[in-house]
């Protein structure tokens, strides 16, 4: 299974498109010849990044779309046939964290992050799926590290990214004869806006992890892309991202969420 060859009609759609990983994976996708629609909040953003794929020689759409409304992500199907176009691709990118104890989270900052990391995630893939099979595509959902193993600071962010790496691999089970690739992407910490979005300070992302596992956001989607072209289930950008994973499957749970416990600024502070 590959990426479907880009066409015309068909579209590669990735929500969270206005920075970070979902950005670089939009232009990833745009060098590879396939138009993009472009889901996030932040149209002005999505319009900047469009204007330069534009300019490249491919379509690219802006959708701008709050997906914690589940009326707005209800709608995307048939606002992306209103362009004349079908989804051949589908990347579930759009994903944010709080941090924290549960003890003393706030429950509309917890829900709404449930909401995009994950009832957006099955809600679009529920909803795009049958096109995808139509045209031999593929689906790429963006989980985390964090999914392998709990993460005590960020409960439910860990929890939330074990779903989406769970539901992709038994997806990927239940497409793999209709001819569409499934990715999980697992990275690590990446130089993005992620960190300081999710609340921590320079100083607290600085010593969350030592420098050599923090990833490039490029080489990530460079990763992320080239998985879901050789039909990969899970990708897991980077080196040290990948030996702190196989050392979290080993290590006595108890003995390691202690030292996840120890080592979260969040549960620091």
């Amino acid at each position: 299974m590959s990426l479907p060859a880009p066409s015309p009609t068909t579209t590669a759609l990735v929500t969270g498109a206005s920075s970070g990983i979902g950005a670089e994976m939009a232009r990833e996708l745009a060098q590879r010849g396939h138009g993009v629609v472009l889901v996030a909040r932040s149209a002005d953003r999505l319009q900047e990044l469009a204007a330069e794929l534009t300019a490249t020689g491919v379509r690219a759409e802006v959708l701008a779309t709050d997906l914690t409304d589940r009326a707005a992500r209800a709608a995307l199907p048939s606002r992306v046939a209103a362009l004349g176009l079908e989804v051949s691709v589908l990347v579930n990118n759009a994903g944010l964290s709080t941090t924290g104890p549960v003890l003393t989270a706030d429950v509309e900052a917890e829900l709404r992050m449930v909401e995009v990391d994950v009832a957006a995630v099955v809600d679009l893939t529920t909803r795009f799926l049958p096109s995808l099979v139509e045209h031999r595509g593929a689906l790429l959902n963006v989980a985390s590290s964090a999914a392998f193993q709990p993460l005590p600071g960020q409960a439910g962010y860990g929890g939330s990214k074990a779903f989406v790496a769970s539901y992709s691999q038994a997806l990927a089970e239940e497409v793999r004869g209709k001819g569409v690739s499934v990715t999980a992407l697992c990275p690590g910490p990446v130089a993005t806006e992620f960190f300081e979005t999710a609340g921590f300070s320079e100083e607290e992302k600085s010593g969350v992890l030592p420098g050599f596992m923090w990833e490039d956001v490029v080489d990530v989607a460079r990763a992320a892309i080239d998985g879901l072209e050789r039909g990969r289930m899970i990708v897991i950008p980077g080196l040290g991202t990948k030996a702190a994973v196989g050392l979290g499957r080993f290590a006595p749970r108890r003995i390691l969420l202690a030292a996840l416990a120890r080592q979260h600024p969040a549960l620091r502070r």
